[in-house]
This record gives C-alpha cells, structure tokens and sequence, in this order.
C-alpha cells in the first residue's frame, strides 16, 4: 500500500477511534486547527509525562517552568522574532493560493528520493538476495542521474537560504518546473517576507491599547525567568529549565494533519552552561535525545539527524532528530547552541543585569545555552505513525492494531465481562473498581468478545482481561496481550503487578539510566 494511502487512513483511523478531531468540527472545521478527542489527550499527558520525568525526575540539575503565552512586546523585539521571524511567501497568480517557497522546493528534494528510492526498491526484487545495494547506488546510470539532480538542486538551494536571496528561490522554483498544485500552472509571483507572529491588543480603550503578541515559541519565557529561577533554586551552572506549552504561529501553508499547524504545543529545556563548554554539552544532549526517543521501540532505522547547514545567526551548533513519517524523514526535534544570545539581548533590551556570578570561577557571565525543543504534537503524529498495523491474521481475518508503547497508551486495561449475565458483570465491575486506582482501565461489555478485541486493538490497548464462569469459582481471569494475541490464565491477586512492570512511566525512564 502506498504511503500516501496509509496516512489516509490513519488521519482517518484517529477521528473515528477519538485521538483527534477537526476542531469546530460541526462548523466544518477550521484550518490547520485540531482538537485532542478521549484516547489522543491520553496520549498526549503520557507523552508529556514521559518527556517530563526524563527532564526534571532524571536531572537533579534542571527544574520546571511554566510561563505565561502573553509576554511584554519588547521581549520578541529582543528576540529577534519582529523583525526576523518569517518565512518565504510565494503566490499562484492563478489559483490564488499562497505557499512556503523552501516547503515547494524540499517536496522538489523529496520527489527526487522517492525516485532514487523506487529505483532501489525494483532492484532489491529483482536480484532478491544477490542485491548489492552500495555497489547498485554507486553504478546505475538512472540513478545516478537523479542523485546529481538531487544534490544539485539541494546545494542551490541550501545557498539561497543561507544568503537569504529571495529571488534565487523563484528561480529555482521556475527552473524545476515546480506548479501549483491547484491550477496545475507555474505562474508565480515574486518571493516576499511573510511573519509569522499573531498579534493582538491588551487594553480596556483603544487608545489605552498595547499590541502584543501570542507567543510563537516557548523559549523566551525559560530566558526572561533566568535569574528568577537561578536565584530561588540556588541553581548552579550547568543546570536546565523544563517547559511545556502552547505556542502559535500563523503558517503560510499548515498541512500534513497535525504535522504543522498554526496552534501547538512545544516541550522545551534550555541548558545553561559555561561559555566554552556549550560544544561538548551539545553533543551530550544531541546522544540523549536520540537515546529518548529510541527507547520507545520503534527501531533504529526510524531516526537520523539531521544537521543544519544554515544555521541560525544566534547558533554555533544545530541539528534535527528526524522521524520516517509516512510522508518521509521529518524533523520531531531539535537541538540547538543558541550561545550567549538570547540572555544578552534581553539584558540589552531590558537594562537589567542578567550575568551569573560563578563561585568557582570568582567572576560574572552570560551563560550560553544548549537548547533541546520537541513538538508534542509531531511527536504524537510519530508515535501514531510507527504503531499504525493492519494485519492479517492465520484465520484470514483482519485487524487494525495500534502497537504503542505500553506505557504510552490511552487505556492500559480493558476489562470484558464474557457475558451480560450470572454475575459476571458484577464480578467485572468489581475488578475494574481495584484497577483504575491503579490504571486507565475501559469497561465493555457491548458484543462478543472478539468484536471487542478488535476494538481494544485499535485503540492500542496493551492487556484485555476476560471474566467468565471460572472467575467465579476460583478468582482468575484470561488475560490477553494486544501484540502476540496470547491468552493466559491469572489470579486477580497478581493483575496489578503484571500490568504496572510493563505499563508505567518507569519501564520507559529505566533504559535512559
């Protein structure tokens, strides 16, 4: 199946099972905007969970923040966000519709891979264990043909961003032949700046009015706190501030579902360090990152990084941890050396002293900064992707299976009275009573077991457990694994530990120790 299709259904599978809705749904929606339904906002806090206790429980060095969206203007002129944070804006004079000049130009990049890929992927049939993949990328003619076009055309464009030229970005868009994907025509206009700041006034009057903005990223509250929270934690350098939030940006083009959207959600650190050492501790969060995400099981082959060419003019060092979406390798993190930048331009901008005095040092600085920044909200649609299965089973039958992470997933234990009848309910009501104190458990006792299987592995339920008649008499129950499909009987005395091992935070944090 194409992957295009399973993105489809995908989309599709986390509406119909409640992970994410259009928001104002009923209103036909509204662009680029989602609502988390009651199994994704399950996801979502144990995401968030995960990220947080890796952060703050792990590190007795980094402590928690949570800053306000509204924040003095001058704090994003500081930033640089008002007069550097855009995007580059191109329009279809046919179709009128507006898009992001880098975002048509990467799609560029990634039809060329996806022609290098194919080419690859009919070779590998053909020659079946006799292929030589090294020697087939280095000698055939049709694929060394579009791996020239493709550095070719990656290396113009990596110029044009760093040298910011606006106009080299049209003409290489007219030079591919890139179209519009709705009037089909290369009928462009010129490249201009778009930003991306939602702004808004604060106010009873409007002549009283102040203009402020929606904050586009997290970060800014972690720098402006610095002191505050250095000086009431007796925090010493190096040490870490965690943040979790809602940030906005008013994209040109938002698309690929929950990929990109104009409302979003960012999990931040910012990891203050001695000027000189922000290279080394770079390196040692880029590894813990990846380490991170790794742990949840999905397979080395779906990460890579991704280091910046152009870099950021407040960064010396930059790279991405990118994820294989069903769309390709999309970045889910990054990790950044912003180094003294972002701590000077507020003590510029505010007038206040923000250096830190060094007691072993004897002597005040600007701390640098090692940035790690992940969207909660790619990282859900990542998870989401690599756990999606359809399988077929030995019988012929069919299942949708969500294959999360235990200690990820909405419902940890489902609880199925086999039937509506001779106390069995009771009995069942009577278990799920011991173990939500313990676990999000969902009780069901609508349609045979089988159809309730089913609907417990598309939600990505990890353990099914069955009372029947036997319950009765001797207190155990089948317990069912969601991957395997495996039935065993248990005490009910024991559900609890066999659960909790497998399904808490900690089985999770244990590999990152």
């Amino acid at each position: 199946m194409a992957q295009e299709d399973v993105f489809k259904k995908l989309v599709s599978h986390c509406k119909e099972y409640g992970f994410v809705f259009p928001s104002s749904d009923i209103y036909d929606g509204l662009g680029a905007v989602y609502d988390y339904g009651q199994m994704g906002v399950e996801l979502k806090n144990n995401i968030k969970k995960y990220w947080w206790d890796s952060m703050v429980l792990l590190h007795d060095n980094i402590v928690g923040l949570d800053s306000a969206i509204f924040m003095h203007p001058d704090i994003w002129k500081a930033s640089g966000h008002v007069d550097a944070f855009n995007d580059p804006l191109i329009d279809n004079k046919d179709s009128k519709k507006r898009y992001r000049a880098d975002v048509l130009i990467e799609d560029q990049i990634a039809k060329y891979d996806e022609k290098i890929n194919k080419e690859v992927e009919k070779a590998r049939k053909r020659f079946g264990e006799a292929f030589d993949e090294q020697q087939f990328r280095t000698t055939n003619t049709r694929l060394l043909e579009h791996q020239a076009k493709r550095d070719a055309l990656h290396e113009r464009y990596a110029k044009a961003m760093n040298d910011n030229d606006l106009a080299e970005l049209r003409q290489i868009i007219v030079d591919e032949g890139i179209v519009c994907p709705i009037s089909g025509t290369k009928n462009w206009t010129e490249v201009r700046q778009f930003n991306l700041m939602f702004s808004t006034e604060m106010g009873s009057t409007a002549d009283g009015a102040m203009k402020i903005y929606l904050r586009p990223e997290t970060a800014q509250g972690i720098f402006v706190n610095f002191l505050n929270v250095q000086k009431t934690g007796r925090m010493k350098i190096p040490f870490g501030i965690a943040q979790i939030g809602k940030a906005f940006r008013n994209e040109i083009v938002a698309r690929q579902f929950i990929f990109r959207m104009r409302e979003f959600e960012q999990m931040e650190m910012q990891f203050f360090v001695r000027p000189g050492e922000e290279l080394e501790w770079f390196r040692t969060w880029k590894e813990y990152r990846m380490k991170w995400h790794k742990a949840l099981g999905f397979g080395d082959d779906h990460y890579r990084y991704h280091d910046h060419e152009k870099l950021a003019h407040y960064a010396n060092a930059a790279t991405d941890i990118e994820f294989l979406m069903p769309f390709g390798f999309k970045e889910v993190e990054g990790i950044h050396s912003r180094t003294d930048f972002d701590l000077s331009r507020h003590e510029q901008f505010s007038g206040k002293n923000i250096k830190y005095f060094d007691p072993e040092l004897n002597e005040s600085y600007t701390p640098y900064v090692i940035e790690t920044s992940i969207g909660v909200d790619r990282m859900f649609l990542s998870i989401m992707s690599a756990a999606y299965k359809e399988e077929t089973l030995d019988n012929g039958e069919s299942r949708v299976v969500l294959q999360l992470p235990p200690a990820l997933a909405p419902v940890k234990l489902a609880i199925l009275p086999l039937v509506k009848k001779d106390g069995l309910p009771e009995k069942a009501r009577e278990i799920d009573n011991m173990m939500r104190l313990h676990f999000y458990c969902q009780y069901d006792e609508k349609d045979s077991i089988g159809k309730r299987y089913r609907r417990q592995d598309a939600i990505g339920t990890p353990y099914c457990i069955t009372i029947d008649h036997q319950t009765l008499q001797d207190d155990t129950v089948t317990i069912r694994h969601r991957d395997t499909m495996q039935q065993e009987r248990v005490a009910i005395a024991d559900l609890e530990k066999i659960i909790a091992d497998n399904v808490s935070i900690t089985s999770l944090l244990k590999k990152l120790m």
